[in-house]
């Protein structure tokens, strides 16, 4: 069975303190019980500039006009990332499974989101900013991590996010509960379709495509039960 990798809500001090003398002087921040906030409002302008100015080592995203910081992922992460890769590779050789691409998202676009993976036809993101339109992307994929408010954010507001920005698919692999959870057909800025399968089972794809769906074969029993050292 697998446990799953231990969930930490906090930031390390010493990504914060990156951030911070990197940050613009109007932009002030604090670190509050582990989580990074901005002692002013913060608007999505402005969280472009901090996000350009942050070093690499570090990943922000503006979820709902609150700075967030994006754990990355662990050796686990990166293998099941990359066997979803070759899945797509094999079954959509003319679309690609971008990783870490940024993507405009929420309602008017306001949101910055860097999904785990985004399914897109080749080529389709040549040519675009550091933030991508989300227009003619199929599917946004995010796999949870150790960190705990970052699962929090893929597992409760993301889906949301994707949905107001009319991304046809949001596929969320669930490390802690073992299961994959498909959510489709965003209405209103909801998706009408949330579906959850376990590791063992194929799963289902609905992709707006002329060719149907796809089905994912199970997960390898090897990736299901890893469970990360501290």
């Amino acid at each position: 069975m697998n446990s799953g990798p231990e969930e930490r809500p906090y930031v390390p001090a010493e990504d914060f303190e990156e951030v911070v003398a990197a940050a613009p002087e109007h932009i002030r921040l604090e670190l509050v019980d582990g989580r990074v906030r901005t002692k002013d409002p913060l608007g999505v302008e402005e969280f472009e500039v901090l996000e350009r100015r942050a070093p690499e080592t570090v990943q922000l995203e503006y979820a709902y006009g609150e700075l967030e910081f994006k754990a990355f992922g662990d050796g686990t992460h990166s293998c099941i990332r990359i066997w979803l890769l070759r899945q797509f590779l094999a079954l959509l050789p003319d679309q690609d499974l971008y990783p870490e691409v940024g993507v405009r998202t929420e309602a008017d676009g306001r949101g910055r989101y860097i999904p785990d993976g985004v399914l897109a036809p080749s080529g389709h993101f040549a040519g675009q900013g550091g933030w991508a339109d989300p227009g003619g992307v199929l599917m946004a994929l995010e796999i949870t991590s150790r960190d705990g408010r970052t699962n929090r954010r893929a597992r409760f507001d993301k889906p949301f996010g994707y949905a107001e920005a009319g991304v046809p698919v949001y596929l969320l692999v669930d490390r802690n509960s073992a299961t994959s959870t498909v959510h489709s057909e965003p209405v209103n800025g909801r998706y009408q379709h949330v579906r959850s399968c376990p590791w063992k089972d194929a799963l289902r794809l609905p992709l707006p495509l002329h060719s149907g769906p796809v089905t994912l074969p199970p997960l390898p029993a090897k990736y299901q039960t890893y469970r990360p050292t501290r």
